[in-house]
């Protein structure tokens, strides 16, 4: 087995806090352009209609790698990591609570059980995700707007800076615009973390019990792998409401259900699922990224606590 530490010695709580939010900002910053890609896809049916009145054709996005493409033709290669800032700053708050405390929780809800059943995997899912957003959600705001912006056609930037945005989002639709789409957003990642973490779960369970792999490198890569394709196929139709909700203009939306009602009526139901391709190449390669280095990270600080401790 690869690994750093004795493997019957249990990573703390603190342990898997820090280990999940710095996985999760090195998986960010591998791929953020990704993520970019699937948010301008995700809008585009919004973005053409209501540039149906204005002179000039529209900036059209064809596929993930078209889409960056055209990015850094029209618009330079630092567009695709326009709003990294604050996507790190979602991902050291979001994803140590969100992942670091699945453990935790799932603990929690079994009473210190060895046996773990579906029913606790997805209630820790749910209420580590619902937890993450309450806590994390300006920042996903923000990452969103910045991702939203185009840099291109003489049109200017909604916001200039990381703090600008919180500070111009604060005054112009107050602190609750903080908080925008957070009905959504918790809906979203409850379905992802349950999703995400739960198949993670399962699929790493089964085969350390059915299969020759043990708890190591290819044993991480294939159980991220399921985890990614499975959260983007049922979490898609939520994260594009979800982002056409949070990038909208004051007044535009009324609700998240008007929000995805106007997707249905002017653009179908296929528009529920825009972006997809990008999202799975984003989650599929994040997850693989993250729960790798999170696997190694833990074991890397376990064995740094146990030298310190021994000594």
């Amino acid at each position: 087995m690869v690994g750093f530490a004795p493997v019957d010695v249990p990573p703390s709580a603190a342990i898997k806090f820090v280990g999940a939010g710095t996985a999760a900002c090195i998986a960010d910053l591998l791929t953020f352009p990704l993520d970019t890609a699937k948010v301008r896809l995700q809008i585009q049916g919004e973005a053409r209609a209501s540039a149906a009145t204005a002179t000039g054709p529209a900036v059209k996005y064809r596929g993930v790698f078209g889409t960056i493409t055209t990015m850094v033709r029209t618009e330079g290669p630092r567009s695709l990591y326009s709003g990294l800032v604050a996507g790190l700053q979602r991902q050291m708050s979001f994803a140590s609570v969100r992942i670091g405390l699945y453990d935790s929780v799932k603990q929690f809800y079994t009473k210190g059980s060895d046996h773990v059943g579906i029913g606790s995997r997805l209630l820790a899912g749910c209420t580590t995700g619902a937890m993450a957003v309450a806590f994390a959600q300006p920042t996903d705001v923000v990452k969103v707007r910045f991702q939203a912006q185009a840099r291109s056609g003489g049109h200017a930037r909604r916001y200039c800076s990381t703090i600008d945005a919180y500070r111009t989002i604060a005054k112009e639709e107050g602190v609750r615009g903080l908080w925008k789409g957070t009905a959504p957003n918790i809906a979203r990642n409850a379905i992802v973390n349950c999703t995400e973490l739960v198949t993670y779960d399962f699929i790493k369970d089964m085969l350390l019990k059915s299969t020759a792999l043990t708890d190591n490198l290819p044993c991480h890569f294939v159980s991220a792998f399921g985890a990614g394709l499975c959260t983007t196929v049922i979490a898609s139709p939520v994260d594009v409401v979800k982002t056409r909700y949070m990038n909208s203009a004051l007044g535009q939306y009324s609700s998240v259900l008007r929000c995805a009602a106007a997707m249905m009526t002017q653009e179908g139901p296929l528009a529920f699922y825009k972006g997809f391709m990008p999202s799975f190449l984003r989650l599929g390669s994040w997850n693989v990224v993250m729960f790798v280095t999170y696997e190694q990270l833990k074991r890397a600080m376990m064995a740094a606590n146990h030298s310190c401790t021994a000594v």
